[in-house]
């Protein structure tokens, strides 16, 4: 037996008989807080706080036997030792949510979680839902999860009805930042929203196949009563529904989770030809034009360890812009008015955005983030030789070549062993493949259905032959990072004139949906964004909308 006071021992430990156990007992809790002890509510509801609590826990450690009980009554919450989540679950909340539960179970290695947890099928639903969220076995409040579950069932459960739903995560500890609330109930994680989304897809595939059967209850009439229906829907008072009104000027019209169907008929494939393109090179290595980057093959994921890497992602992380965050996630797209800009709308005001260089700051942070986990875009009919490449640079003005420099065979020579030399550190972090005879063989695959232009590529091999600094390891990933965001984000005269309509789709359905769902837009970033007109200020010159 030990006793504590203000946290230290009384007293040295003494032995005592007594249950195979630990009992914890706790008495004067609010000694040196009288003021906490005022502001607490009645016993009974200070009490149904904590069964709640003690109930939810229960069902998230099943192999332990919890009891509460009130001195004198019977336990109001008790669970048996060695149980069942599924048992505890009827214990809890009663026989008619167990008996449709379905067990959920997702692993996923991309942003390291795994997942568990039970749902209830489509026939069971309730006015109040009881949902259950435990990060790393802690209980926590998911409004994000929570909305998107419920978004999910709204398919199938009557309007204003609500689910049961018990979710457990495991996630890397670093990834969580449980700094966002007083009370520790919220949190934030790490890929959150492709979390979010990857659970509520589990469970749309999950519910799908439950939807087979259903169960409909049929009202009986009692034998011996008929009802006029004519004189009840006649008595029956008409019913008045507030609408909270708002003002026209300040309405927003617009909802950003809408999808377009045109996402889906996407133009020609979405194949990246830059046909009769400016590189081709007769009796040299570099393949028809007519021919593009093709296969794009996956690679198994990585756990960045770096720090020089984990440094960059936290500056990336503390200097975003929450202000311009939330205009790029919601914002909804209006269209492409060039190869530099576009439209989007956010809430009532109508902005024209620098596409090239958000796309810049965009492919910087995937290189960032996707260290080490890149697909492959393999160069297709055939590698290309580095040296034809160079050689192809120098003769463009945007090299800078001038006969000082010296002979341009030779420079391109020199090039081209430099980038042989860096081949190892090129294939294994950012899966650029670069062979020993100096052919490039493939290119990292940023995001999906994106490839970038082969007009630049002799360009991009040049710069990084020259501009990365390849002697630290931080500036050496900082510089390569920049120079291939700023190459993968080029879009060429060429293509802008020849294949518009497919700018046009991939602007709109590949690169602004990547900026909602990846960018962190540094504050940097603000002067990109140009704000062309609001509502407000509109209604104010003519008065309507």
């Amino acid at each position: 037996m030990a006793s504590y006071e203000d946290g230290k021992l009384k007293a040295p430990p003494k032995p005592c008989a007594g249950n195979q156990g630990t009992i914890i007992t706790i008495e004067n809790l609010f000694y040196n807080m009288p003021q906490r002890k005022q502001s607490l509510k009645s016993p009974n509801e200070e009490f149904q706080r904590i069964s709640d609590v003690l109930s939810k826990y229960a069902v998230h450690n099943p192999k332990v036997g919890f009891s509460l009980k009130r001195f004198g009554e019977q336990p109001s919450v008790k669970t048996p030792p060695n149980s069942t989540t599924e048992s505890n679950i009827q214990t809890i909340f009663g026989a008619t949510i167990a008996k449709e539960l379905m067990p959920l179970e997702l692993k996923d290695e991309v942003h390291k979680f795994y997942m568990t947890g039970f749902i209830t099928k489509v026939n069971y639903n309730a006015k109040k839902g009881i949902m259950l969220f435990f990060i790393n076995h802690r209980l926590v409040d998911l409004a994000a999860l929570k909305n998107a579950i419920d978004s999910v069932y709204s398919l199938y459960l009557p309007k204003g009805m609500h689910p049961f739903a018990y979710i457990s995560l495991e996630i890397n500890p670093s990834n969580i930042d449980v700094n966002v609330h007083p009370t520790k109930h919220e949190v934030h994680f790490l890929y959150e929203d492709d979390i979010v989304e990857k659970i509520k897809l589990n469970i749309e595939a999950q519910l799908l196949g439950s939807n087979d059967t259903r169960t409909f209850y049929k009202q009986l009439k009692i034998p011996g009563i008929s009802v006029d229906s004519t004189t009840v829907e006649e008595e029956r008072p008409l019913k008045t529904i507030s609408v909270e009104r708002i003002n026209p000027q300040n309405m927003v019209r617009t909802d950003n989770k809408e999808q377009s169907i045109l996402k889906f008929l996407n133009v020609e494939g979405v194949k990246l030809n830059d046909s009769g393109c400016s590189m081709s090179l007769s009796g040299s290595s570099v393949a028809s034009a007519e021919e593009s980057f093709r296969d794009v093959a996956a690679r198994k994921s990585k756990e960045v360890k770096l720090t020089s890497i984990l440094n960059m992602q936290k500056k990336i992380e503390n200097g975003c812009s929450v202000e311009i965050r939330k205009i790029v996630k919601e914002m909804v797209f209006v269209g492409v008015v060039d190869k530099e800009f576009a439209l989007f709308q956010h809430e009532t005001r109508l902005y024209m955005a620098n596409t090239i260089k958000l796309s810049e700051e965009l492919f910087y942070q995937r290189l960032l983030y996707e260290f080490e986990n890149f697909s492959m875009i393999t160069i297709k009919p055939a590698a290309l030789r580095i040296k034809d490449l160079i050689k192809l640079a120098l003769e463009t003005p945007e090299s800078g070549w001038s006969e000082d420099d010296g002979d341009k065979d030779e420079l391109a020579a020199r090039a081209e062993e430099i980038l042989i030399e860096k081949s190892a550190i090129l294939r294994e972090y950012f899966s650029m493949n670069i062979t020993d005879k100096g052919y490039l063989e493939s290119l990292p695959s940023l995001l999906a259905q994106h490839m970038p232009s082969k007009t630049f590529l002799p360009i991009y091999a040049l710069r990084l032959a020259t501009e990365v600094e390849w002697e630290t390891e931080e500036e050496c990933f900082e510089t390569f990072c920049r120079e291939t965001a700023r190459y993968y984000a080029m879009i060429s005269e060429y293509e802008l004139q020849t294949e518009p309509k497919r700018h046009k789709w991939m602007v709109e359905h590949v690169i602004y949906p990547a900026f909602k769902k990846y960018l962190l837009p540094p504050h940097s970033l603000k002067k990109y964004f140009y704000e062309l007109a609001n509502l407000p200020a509109l209604y104010k010159v003519f008065e309507r909308c």
